[in-house]
This record gives C-alpha cells, structure tokens and sequence, in this order.
C-alpha cells in the first residue's frame, strides 16, 4: 500500500493540471462569447466563470470592475488565487518534485518544462494580447502530460491515484459548466433557440471538447436536452459525468485501502444513478437542482477520499 502522503501528491498532481486545462478551456470560451456578444449579455459572460469556480467573492477583493482583462488576470495568473492556473501549474510541480521516484522521468519533465515555459510569458502579452495563444498552450501542456502519463507508468497504484484526480476534476468542471449555462446564461425568452442560445450552447460544447462529438451523434441542430444527455450520460464522450465516474469507480476498486468503503459506496452510487437516470426525468426535476447534487456528492467523495487514502480530511 502506497503512503498516504505520496498518494496525496500524486492524486493533487493530476487534479491540478486537469483544473488548470479546465480553465484555460473556460476561458477561452469566455473570451469569444464577451467579444460576441451584445452589450446586454456581457455582463454574464464575464460572471460565469466566477461562479463556475466560485471565486467571486475573492476577486471582488482584489478587483474594483470585471473585465475580460482583470477576469484573465485573476484565474489565469494571479498567484494568490489557488485555482488560477500559474498555481494550478506550480503546484502540480511541486507535488511532482515531492514524488520524483514514484513517477517517471518523462512525467517530471514534462512538468517542470511547463513551468519553466510558463515563467517565459509575459502577464501582458496574455492579459492585453494573445490570450488565446496561452491558453491553447495550457491545454497542449496538460494533454502532453496526461498522455506521457498513461504512456510510461507502470500500472500501480501512482497510476491509480492519477486517474482518480483527473477523472474526479473533469467531473466537477463539467457539471460546473453545463450548470452555469442552465442557471446563469438561461437567455430571455424571445432569445431562446435565436443565434446567440446556439452560439452559447455550440462555445459550451467546445469547452469540454465535444462539439464534433454532438454533430456525430445527433447529426442535428443543438438542443438543450441532448447537450445535457452527452454531457451527463453518454459514456461515449470522454467528459460526461458518466464517463468520468466510470474511471473513479475503476481507479477506487484497483486501490487497495483500509476503511475506504464509504468512498467506493458513493462512487459506486453515483455512477449506479448516472447509468439509469433518464434525461427526461432530470429535465422535469430541474437540471440545475441535478447538478446541484452532484456537485454536492463530488464534494462528499473528495472528503471521503481523502479521509481513507490520503491521510487528510
């Protein structure tokens, strides 16, 4: 059984740069929907991804007025914000440095050559810029690290706790994400199924990578019920919470651990639901109050995870 504090790096290690792709992918959704979208609605645009990683309160404390620039200042490189992703990418080294001789070389260069790339931008270039430059490079980065990752490292428990921080991070961005979009960018009623709904439901499923995937699937224009049928239960799409709470629920059951049934019994649960839910039956309940919950059981899960292996509460 691997230690508990080495778990805790490794497991860390992998959310950190899936949260750090999750908001360069955020961003630079933002960054088109504020450059397109009327007056009225920019506003919102500029909130969202406040509240999809709850962070308002906190940039308000460091911000005067909301912009596309101070909004890309703050989650993208502030250092005193733990979710931006100068500290997603720090920190992600960090806790690689910690555990050098439980990954591979290739992972610990990876990382450390991220940052010291990333040392090499300039807070203007991004900011005033090119901002979406940067963050395609964010998520060439962690694409390159999640595949030298499952390319080189022997199937162990490293491995394991890998999987369970991206998979358990992916899932919360998403259900964040698509709950934002039904809660928050609900447009008014003469806008609904307009140019600017289609274009906010096409730039959501383009920040979780599944746009090509929806026109593959349904060969159809984009329909509120089906995005959130891909995104919630289609196990095909690599993002949907099914897909992901399938990956937890294999990486909990290959850990070996002492009184981690209430962690396996909740993902278990999860995925149980998400397999025999009906998207009808969300939508009459309320997509919003869904996700809610699943946040709220991500959050217990988290808990519960680090409470049986990662020494932590």
């Amino acid at each position: 059984m691997m230690l508990s504090r080495v778990a805790d790096r490794i497991y860390w290690m992998s959310r950190q740069m899936e949260r750090a792709e999750n908001m360069a992918r955020i961003l630079g959704v933002t960054s088109n929907l504020v450059l397109f979208a009327s007056p009225g609605s920019q506003e919102k645009n500029l909130h969202a991804p406040l509240s999809i990683t709850d962070s308002e309160e906190m940039f308000f404390e460091r911000h005067d007025k909301l912009t596309l620039a101070t909004l890309i200042d703050f989650l993208a490189l502030d250092q005193k914000n733990p979710s931006s992703i100068y500290s997603c990418l720090k920190w992600a080294r960090e806790n690689a440095h910690a555990v050098r001789w439980q990954i591979t070389s290739e992972m610990w260069e990876t990382l450390n050559a991220t940052w010291l790339e990333l040392k090499g931008f300039k807070r203007k270039e991004i900011v005033d810029g090119d901002a979406t430059r940067f963050f395609d490079w964010v998520k060439d980065r962690s694409h390159l690290f999640r595949g030298v990752t499952y390319g080189t490292i022997v199937r162990g428990e490293a491995f394991n706790f890998s999987r369970l921080g991206t998979h358990l991070e992916r899932a919360d961005n998403t259900a964040r994400i698509l709950d934002v979009k039904y809660h928050i960018l609900l447009p008014r009623v003469e806008d609904v199924g307009g140019a600017l709904d289609y274009y906010q439901w096409a730039a959501l499923l383009r920040s979780v990578s599944s746009f090509e995937t929806y026109r593959a699937l349904y060969r159809d224009q984009i329909f509120p019920i089906k995005v959130a049928q891909l995104l919630i239960l289609e196990r095909r799409m690599p993002r949907s919470l099914a897909a992901c709470f399938n990956q937890v629920c294999e990486a909990l059951d290959r850990i070996e651990g002492q009184g981690d049934q209430a962690a396996q019994r909740l993902a278990h649960e999860l995925l149980v639901r998400l397999t025999y839910a009906d998207i009808e039956e969300i939508f009459q309940g309320g997509v919003h109050e869904y996700l809610e919950e699943v946040l709220t059981d991500i959050d217990t899960l988290g808990a519960r995870i680090q409470r049986a292996y990662l020494g932590t509460v």
